[in-house]
């Protein structure tokens, strides 16, 4: 808490610019993580993709489960918060400097092991609770708080995956990269000071409040449908562009390109929510998705012009989900639980259960159907791609829209 926090008994007022380069700070470590961070053990430290690919699979099923754990320990020490997400901050930078600019002390994989369940517990933890502070701090901005911070929130996270997208390359590699992250680490610390009251010292209400009220179960479960879509096309993305498209080489732009649309569009649904409802808008940004989803069903080799277009329209209607679902679920929290933290932890939980989820039921299914990555596959397993990639986001969109059309938002509090 400030000194002028303490003289004055008041919280302060919600730096917003510090929320927006913190969420971007946190999304900068995800990229790397998920998708470069195997290549490079694999090819300068001839680690197998086998057992790579077991070690992930292992950690993401830890980085799942332990998401409500960890919202319980954000409620525990919220008198604390400065100090935990201090704590917290130092184990995210040094576990990305010690996974790519720290040659291994041991063993490379059980390195491997470690730097990643070190980032992945310091993330977890710093977003649930820069959610759960977010839920009291929204309540001191005027007008429609929930949605005025998660649209600097979120389009922050947005351009932070749109720069560790790109840094890597820009200096010169991932040892830069990671030194350069514990710099954006140090600099979303410090623009937060202050800012983290521990929920405003509401005391902690238990996962049974989130989960007995109706409203927020409904949310959950609109939030668990509506990020499968995602989780399904991020995991075939790029073997749809390799081979669907037959192009491997553009899914970085493309990549990059979509969380540009998604950043660029985020504002203006909030600012669209503030005027006409948050059901309406999440309700046209879902028929945007399942256009854009629709139309990549028609898609074949080369056709680069129209997926950079489904690339721009599914990237706008993401920058809606994740603004505008988020704020309603915040709203709610003020209302039943304003600490936030185990209902942020159940949120990240069933964000992440979703990832997991997809690449357990459709990369199996996807190689029972006799595609193979990187190999001439014949026509019948391309149009088995396409439409795992195009087909099935369209039907889980579909039921997010029954839910959402049964789901009291209680837009009038913002």
């Amino acid at each position: 808490m400030s000194h002028a926090a303490t003289i004055t008994g008041a919280a302060p007022a919600p730096r917003l610019s510090g929320y927006a380069l913190f969420a971007g700070m946190l999304a900068a470590a995800g990229l790397p993580v998920y998708i470069h961070a195997p290549k490079v053990y694999a090819d300068e430290y001839g680690v197998s993709l086998a057992a790579l690919g077991t070690v992930l699979f292992a950690l993401r099923l830890i980085d799942v489960v332990q998401d409500p754990a960890l919202g319980w320990l954000a409620a525990g020490s919220a008198r604390w918060r400065g100090a935990a997400v201090t704590l917290a901050a130092a184990g995210i930078a040094g576990g990305m400097l010690g996974l790519f600019a720290i040659g291994p002390p041991v063993a490379p994989l059980l390195w491997f092991a470690l730097m990643l369940t070190l980032v992945f517990s310091a993330f977890s933890f710093l977003t649930i609770c820069m959610y759960a502070e977010g839920v009291a701090a929204a309540d001191r901005l005027p007008g429609a708080g929930h949605l005025r911070l998660a649209r600097w929130r979120e389009t922050g996270a947005l351009l932070g995956i749109c720069a560790a997208a790109t840094a890597p390359t820009l200096l010169g590699g991932y040892a830069g990269f990671a030194l350069a992250f514990a710099g954006l680490v140090l600099l979303a610390w410090l623009s937060m000071t202050g800012q983290w009251q521990g929920g405003g010292g509401t005391a902690s209400t238990g996962f049974a409040t989130v989960l007995r009220d109706a409203r927020a179960r409904r949310l959950l479960a609109v939030a668990l449908v509506n990020a499968a879509p995602v989780a399904v096309t991020s995991t075939l993305f790029l073997f749809f562009v390799e081979s669907r498209l037959a192009a491997p080489h553009w899914a970085g732009p493309f990549l990059v390109l979509f969380f540009l649309s998604a950043a660029c569009a985020a504002p203006l649904w909030g600012t669209l929510a503030e005027r006409r409802g948050t059901r309406p808008m999440l309700l046209l940004a879902m028929a945007l998705s399942i256009a854009a989803f629709g139309w990549a069903i028609s898609l074949g080799a080369r056709d680069l012009a129209a997926f950079a277009a489904i690339c721009v329209i599914s990237g706008a209607a993401t920058g809606a989900d994740m603004t505008l679902l988020p704020a309603a679920f915040a709203r709610r929290m003020a209302a039943i639980a304003p600490g936030g933290a185990e209902g942020f932890g159940l949120w990240a939980f069933v964000s992440k259960f979703t990832l997991a989820l997809a690449a357990v039921a459709v990369l199996p299914a996807l190689e029972a159907g006799g595609f193979r990555p990187g190999a001439e596959n014949d026509s019948q397993a391309l149009w088995l791609l396409t439409l795992f990639y195009g087909g099935l986001p369209c039907l889980l969109k579909l039921g997010a829209i029954a839910l959402l059309l049964r789901t009291d938002l209680d837009d009038g509090k913002g």
